[in-house]
């Protein structure tokens, strides 16, 4: 039986075994390694920390991750299709490793942060309607 999502741990063996599949798919895998290449030393600390944040509201994370890849879009398109196999990779690898309510919360969390950024990145600043 799988266990859930309980401390940092087990953010980190999610985190390790996420990016090592990102690296390794055909699609995603060049964005992150030929177009942003990825320090994976300094990268995978910055990801144990935002999704520590993210899933147990612990203040860890300095970065914005928005500009970061609003920057990264510039350099080449992310669109849809990238965003559904990002999340598809992530969905899959919380699935294979934990079971539980916190395994469930972080797939939503992902789901919202993914949706949301492809939305930002891809909505022309000029469609959107502030009220």
């Amino acid at each position: 039986m799988k266990k859930d999502i309980h401390d940092r741990a087990d953010i980190i063996v999610l985190v390790d075994t996420f990016y090592k599949n990102v690296a390794l798919n055909l699609q995603i895998g060049p964005i992150f390694t030929d177009v942003a290449k990825v320090d994976w030393s300094r990268h995978l600390p910055k990801m144990y920390d935002f999704w520590e944040s993210i899933l147990f509201g612990k203040a860890i994370y300095k970065g914005n991750p928005m500009l970061t890849h609003f920057a990264l879009n510039k350099q080449t398109p992310l669109q849809h299709e990238q965003f559904e196999i990002w999340k598809d990779l992530f969905f899959q690898n919380v699935d294979d490793l934990f079971a539980g309510p916190n395994a469930e919360l972080i797939k939503q969390k992902a789901q919202s942060i993914a949706d949301l950024m492809h939305f930002k990145i891809n909505t022309p600043s000029s469609k959107i309607k502030i009220v």
